[in-house]
């Protein structure tokens, strides 16, 4: 295969990549604390002595949209919605995650814990535990859980402290590589929930635009092959 051919495949690669990367968001688009996700395109080029340069596409580095999303009213006392920068702190079998999903629930344990079951955790990584006894819960704005006017606990709110390396698992959770940092002026919504923050016409409208260039190389791809039989039969019949 010549280097147009190893070029048009790398970049149908990437293609391919991204065009799951939109299916994926419009298929979370009613998922709450989901956050979109989209690729970044890189070129790599070598030069290759006198001859022309060699140009790859790859598309590797995955990235995940900072814009708020909708924020639903619910009234619930254990829903939580966070307004502007930030995550909530979760424990998981795998260590410490992020989550913009608020719909939070009590355990028998008295924690507090996500609908997988996953303790919610104070800025310190401290599980958030909420007494038997405990009636009319409120939390305040800067994540502090009350009953009758009496703190018990406050939810952590943290930022990555490198968004590159933030890496997405199971959907709505994240991993942070670098570590995170408490996050100063975030706010905490009781009685809410954040959505999707996913524009369905927009990523429709990018899925149509990755299709077609893929069927751009494809179409190319086969008219390489074509070339490349041709001469090599006209080769053969010359011999």
């Amino acid at each position: 295969m010549e280097t147009s051919g190893y070029t048009t495949l790398t970049r149908q690669s990437g293609l391919m990549r991204e065009m799951q990367a939109v299916a994926n968001n419009i298929a979370n688009a009613a998922t709450t604390g989901f956050r979109q996700e989209g690729l970044v395109f890189s070129e790599y080029i070598k030069r290759t002595g006198s001859g022309p340069s060699i140009s790859m596409a790859t598309a590797n580095v995955r990235h995940s949209s900072a814009l708020q999303g909708a924020l639903t009213q619910t009234g619930g006392a254990l829903d939580f919605a966070i307004e502007g920068d930030g995550f909530f702190l979760i424990e998981t079998p795998q260590g410490e995650r992020l989550t913009r999903a608020g719909s939070f629930s009590i355990s028998a344990e008295g924690d507090l814990v996500t609908n997988d079951g996953f303790r919610v955790l104070d800025g310190g990584g401290a599980p958030v535990f909420i007494p038997p006894d405990a009636t009319a819960l409120n939390v305040s704005s800067d994540g502090t859980v009350s009953s009758d006017g009496r703190p018990l606990a406050q939810i952590g709110l943290v930022t990555p402290r490198d968004t590159v390396g933030l890496f997405r698992e199971d959907g709505v959770m994240f991993r942070s590589e670098a570590g995170y940092d408490p996050v100063l002026d975030g706010r905490i919504l009781q009685g809410f929930l954040e959505g999707a923050n996913v524009d369905p016409v927009s990523q429709i409208a990018r899925m149509i635009e990755v299709q077609r260039a893929y069927e751009l190389g494809q179409n190319f791809l086969e008219a390489e092959d074509k070339r490349l039989r041709t001469a090599m039969q006209t080769f053969i019949q010359s011999r």
